[in-house]
């Protein structure tokens, strides 16, 4: 029997709650699977620097997009961390942010786990270096600067740690002063605010749905229980957080090619980017929905994996009959407009796909493609044959985040400011 899997609007409340917290997660394993070969090509030095730019890029449009779409309206710093929290930079206990209010303009937050130390620490401290001051100076303030241009987010400790096992990881102060200078938008953010990432319209939140949150105006929560969110409230925010896969990838693409001797380059590395992320996102998505490892679950891994959508932008649809999946890409779209990840899925460069099924069952392969009534029309079949995790996938699965268990912290509760900093 033929049915196309449904998108995230298809899917139950349960399904989203327990859905969100891994495409969050999966927008972190990005960089464990694009940095990997840019340290290849370029280096320790170009490697940060290009993860400098690409998050600068990405990060205040994303963050914009969120605070509108969930009345996070406010410019003080519970509203920031109510941004962070929502964050593909920062996915809930993988990157276990604990947050401190002091007053509307005064905070603090340590990490009591930051997977990504834990995963660059093995590299040696000058990694390390590159990570917790090269690239997050820059890049925490210019995710501050989304909700107040004079915040300033400043270290009190970071790695690399001494002693070794020192916890929490980090710790930093974020103030906002009246009197400071504004910090500019990043020049690349702003060709971000112009793509049709930037612009796209996603689905509207029911403000008088009944079966949870349905925006972020109350009060910042220690730990956010998506299982308390109406369902119209995640699927807006899955779409979002898929979107922000989206951007994080442009701004990735338009860094890498000031450092790359040709175009040729920048689309070789950028595959192997999504192939990497491809794979292990749809390895953690099958198991956390329970999906078969066959060609209906493929179909439903496809429609609601995180770098081959939302579907707004992507247009993508995957329908399964039988042993048989049929995946069906517009050549044209806001993803195709845009130049980002869909424009490298060519009939000859099917890896990302293979990787997603790869992930659901070795047995599925890709038969093919072709381009048909205005799109690429992908084959994939269940073969007896069974297939390899691709070594792109491998390299992205070093992460802790491959193999990270989300636990259950019960219900959200709300952090009181503690009084003022003066």
């Amino acid at each position: 029997m033929t049915h196309t899997a449904p998108p995230y609007s298809g899917l139950s409340q349960e399904q989203l709650a327990t859905l969100v917290p891994e495409l969050l997660l999966s927008g972190q394993m990005i960089d464990r699977s694009g940095m990997a070969h840019l340290i290849s090509e370029f280096g320790r030095e170009v490697m940060g620097a290009i993860a400098i730019e690409e998050w600068m890029a990405a990060s205040p449009v994303y963050t914009s997009r969120m605070r509108s779409a969930l009345g996070i309206d406010g410019d003080g710093v519970e509203d920031m961390f109510k941004c962070l929290q929502l964050d593909i930079g920062a996915p809930p206990q993988f990157m276990d942010f604990r947050f401190r209010v002091d007053d509307a303009h005064h905070g603090s937050f340590v990490l009591d786990h930051c997977g990504a130390l834990l995963d660059v620490e093995p590299l040696g401290d000058e990694y390390v270096t590159t990570m917790c001051h090269d690239i997050e100076d820059p890049t925490f303030d210019a995710t501050a600067i989304a909700t107040n241009r004079r915040a300033r987010i400043r270290p009190v400790h970071r790695p690399p740690r001494r002693p070794a096992d020192r916890t929490p990881h980090c710790e930093w102060t974020v103030t906002i002063e009246p009197d400071r200078e504004e910090l500019p938008l990043p020049p690349d953010a702003e060709t971000m605010f112009g793509t049709e990432a930037g612009r796209l319209e996603l689905s509207p939140i029911d403000a008088s749905a009944t079966d949870g949150w349905v925006d972020y105006r109350g009060p910042l929560v220690a730990d956010l229980q998506f299982a308390e969110w109406s369902r119209s409230a995640l699927v807006r925010v899955a779409e979002e957080v898929a979107l922000q896969h989206q951007l994080l990838a442009l701004g990735f693409q338009l860094s890498l090619r000031r450092h790359a001797e040709n175009e040729l380059q920048v689309v070789e590395i950028c595959r192997k980017q999504l192939t990497g992320v491809a794979g292990l996102a749809a390895d953690r998505i099958r198991a956390a929905l329970d999906l078969p490892a066959d060609a209906s679950g493929l179909a439903r891994v496809l429609a609601v994996h995180p770098c081959f959508g939302p579907a707004q932008y992507t247009g993508l649809t995957a329908t399964a009959d039988d042993d048989t999946v049929v995946v069906r890409l517009p050549r044209e779209s806001a993803a195709m407009t845009d130049d980002g990840w869909m424009s490298i899925i060519t009939p000859d460069h099917l890896e990302p796909l293979q990787a997603i099924a790869t992930a659901v069952s070795p047995y599925l392969g890709v038969e093919g493609a072709h381009e048909t009534d205005g799109a690429l029309e992908i084959r994939i079949v269940t073969t007896d044959t069974a297939r390899k995790e691709s070594g792109e996938v491998a390299i992205a699965r070093f992460s802790g985040g491959a193999s990270w268990e989300f636990t259950d912290r019960g219900r959200s509760i709300p952090i009181t400011p503690v009084g003022s900093s003066a």
